[in-house]
């Protein structure tokens, strides 16, 4: 790289705590902490520190492809390959109508470049666009939409601090956001706050819990449903709060009224006792706080299991205060964001529904247009529909060979469409399947806003340097929409497409690029005189009655469950090391020397009986395929239950995964599936197992 000004001032490309770092750029790239950014206050996670690695790595797309009759990939022009993708998509809306054309958004991605993004579908006239939210936490996003009103932290983790109880359930922030974890939960918990963790799997997080209750994976409703039982019986519950703002409750008591405490407890696999002190010590405090994850999320019953962390909260009076509310930890730099600014089916920007007629004429007001009132199809349906109803997809820096439950499915899905065009960093398992390979600069390079986990909206600055033919993603989506688009498209650069998201988006309303900087601002800003919310719902809940919505579920089992065939739970989770499907964390030279490669735990009952020692090679098999990786003898997880990661393409565990899917949110059952496990050095698989997983 050429010496540039320096230090640049940009946020880590990672999860979703959205630390600062600073970049060098005066000889080679150096990368540090930034030290007055007030998420991190300069702290850097290995992942962090290790970002850099990528901006010049070696297997960096450096021109753009097209793919060949031979099935090759030959480089070609920028003017080739961007007239092949307009044309493809022309002749694809033309021939079969735009909602043959579907939109993977990317939550590794700037605010703007995916604004412009989820307006070139709807332009087109179809709401076929998604993002990885419907992968880790959109039953998280439906459940607090329809009983709170908003799908995001409640809190910031600021005045999170302030609560005396922690209730982190289908959560390990120690290894999934180690930053927010070390500088916020661990200072807390120093300070006396009680941290209570629900989780199949013991993990880094467990070490810092007073209380870890090892549930049954999928079981969180009937625990759940115990604890809220023992509140109602003991009158912990804070009938004034209930009375003044919230709706339902009688109706949750009947449905508590057919729960027994003890079979619950039961079906759980937990200890009532522990139950019971948990219920206590959550609804006793002055102020307690829930944190979620992928854990409850990624279930067919993802929604009604979030929905009852809501009754949890809105029972005790746990809202609208510091250091209290339901907090979903986001799993992308940007996922936040990306949902926000409309990466979604059925929502428009600012979280407008696609079916609000009043939406759509403020939109058509801001963007000369009316787009489609009819939501559109989700990743995994999307997949499914290949080559039937779906012949064309774009996708923007996101990998769903590798992210999206059955594989083989997935791959073949997108080898039935007739045109994809991947839109990358690397290689991808994805842009193998493409027809044109679009090269995008890094994260170093990018310029925009990304919103983190607890809604600060932050700027990304650029070192100047653009590496070799590649171009901003920014750039590339631009001229695509003006080439489609032609004089019903102009934008001057990412400010001049925030200044229109402002208008779209009246949740981003009063933020601007001068008002961020440096330290960003949290959602809702409605106006210019408006600092954001650190905390939602003082006054009231975001609902169309301002009331906060009770509603009793009952346990639903997953899809798939143990049987003599496959008598195992397979459980799968991050770790802190590795990151996501591995497109980048996997090239980091330091993340692979601490994290070589995939293993599956297993407890010590299940290998004796299986033959297994630790360090063995063992197969893992399910209905829809297999894989083979280590094993790792171990007691942090339970007999029956086997715990694997999703990070390594040599070992991708989504080739196991069950595609069933939450009738509400559409997120997968990635926590159900069934497989089996055997010694492959010494015979074929013979035993089985199931996925589930808590600890994500």
């Amino acid at each position: 790289m050429s010496e540039e000004a320096s230090p640049t001032h940009t946020i880590c490309p990672y999860c979703g705590v959205g630390c600062g770092v600073e970049l060098d750029t005066e000889s080679g790239l150096d990368l540090t902490g930034w030290h007055d950014n007030p998420v991190n206050d300069g702290s850097l996670c290995i992942k962090g520190m290790s970002a850099d690695e990528i901006v010049e790595h070696e297997d960096r797309l450096t021109q753009p492809l097209v793919k060949g009759d031979d099935g090759e990939f030959h480089e070609t022009s920028w003017e080739t390959a961007l007239s092949r993708v307009v044309t493809e998509i022309e002749d694809i809306v033309e021939t079969h109508g735009p909602n043959a054309m579907a939109f993977f958004a990317s939550s590794q991605l700037t605010n703007e470049v995916n604004y412009l993004y989820q307006k070139i579908a709807r332009q087109l006239g179809t709401n076929n666009v998604d993002n990885c939210a419907r992968l880790c936490h959109s039953s998280t996003v439906a459940a607090l939409n329809q009983a709170v009103g908003r799908g995001a932290m409640t809190n910031s983790m600021d005045d999170l601090q302030e609560a005396d109880v922690y209730w982190i359930q289908g959560a390990n922030p120690a290894e999934s956001h180690p930053v927010a974890f070390n500088n916020y939960f661990k200072q807390a918990a120093s300070d006396g706050t009680f941290v209570i963790q629900i989780d199949p799997h013991e993990n880094k997080t467990t070490r810092d819990a007073d209380l870890h209750i090892a549930n049954e994976p999928g079981t969180d409703i009937p625990l759940l449903n115990a604890v809220l039982k023992t509140i109602l019986e003991e009158g912990w519950y804070d009938e004034a709060f209930i009375e003044e703002r919230t709706d339902g409750f009688d109706e949750l008591r009947e449905h508590l009224a057919t729960v027994d405490r003890e079979a619950a407890a039961a079906e759980a696999g937990v200890d009532l006792d522990d139950l019971e002190t948990a219920a206590e010590r959550y609804a006793t405090a002055d102020r307690a706080a829930i944190f979620t994850g992928m854990g409850m999320s990624q279930h067919r019953c993802g929604t009604d299991n979030v929905q009852n962390l809501i009754n949890l909260a809105l029972a005790t009076g746990n809202f609208g205060e510091p250091g209290t509310g339901v907090n979903p930890l986001r799993g992308q730099n940007n996922v936040q964001g990306n949902s926000d600014v409309g990466g979604l089916p059925g929502v428009f920007p600012g979280y407008q529904s696609v079916d609000d007629p009043e939406a759509r004429d403020h939109l058509a007001d801001v963007w000369g247009f009316e787009p489609p009132a009819e939501p559109g199809l989700t990743h995994v349906e999307v997949a499914h529909s290949g080559g039937d109803q779906i012949h064309g997809a774009f996708v923007l820096g996101e990998n769903p060979v590798m992210s999206e439950p059955n594989n083989d499915e997935i791959v073949a899905g997108f080898e039935r469409m007739d045109f994809v065009v991947a839109q990358d960093v690397f290689m991808t398992e994805t842009a193998e399947l493409a027809d044109v390979i679009l090269p995008a600069a890094s994260w170093a390079e990018s310029y925009g806003t990304v919103t983190n986990t607890d809604r600060r909206v932050q700027l990304m600055r650029p070192i100047e340097t653009v590496y070799e033919n590649t171009r901003r993603d920014f750039e590339i989506i631009n001229e695509i929409g003006d080439r489609l688009f032609d004089e019903h498209w102009s934008y001057d650069g990412p400010e001049d497409a925030f200044e229109e998201l402002r208008e779209a988006a009246p949740i981003y309303r009063g933020l601007t690029y001068d008002r961020i900087d440096p330290d960003g601002l949290r959602w809702p800003c409605y106006d210019e005189d408006d600092d954001g919310l650190e905390y939602l719902y003082e006054d009231s809940f975001a609902t169309p009655s301002g009331r906060g919505q009770f509603r009793g579920v009952g346990h639903t089992p997953p899809a798939e469950e143990p049987s003599e065939e496959y008598p195992f739970i397979l459980t799968t989770a991050r770790i802190e090391q590795q990151f996501n499907t591995g497109a980048m964390s996997t090239r980091s030279d330091l993340l692979n020397r601490v994290a070589p490669e995939n293993f599956v735990d297993i407890h010590p009952d299940d290998a004796e009986e299986l033959g297994i020692e630790d360090g063995d090679d063992v197969r893992l098999r399910s209905p829809r395929g297999e894989i083979e990786l280590t094993a790792q003898v171990t007691d942090a997880t339970q007999p029956g239950v086997l715990w694997t990661t999703f990070h390594y393409s040599d070992a991708p565990v989504n080739k196991l995964t069950n595609d069933a899917l939450d009738p509400v949110s559409k997120i997968p059952e990635y926590k159900a599936a069934s497989a089996s496990a055997g010694e492959v050095a010494v015979e074929p698989v013979e035993t089985t197992m199931v996925a589930e997983a808590e600890d994500d």
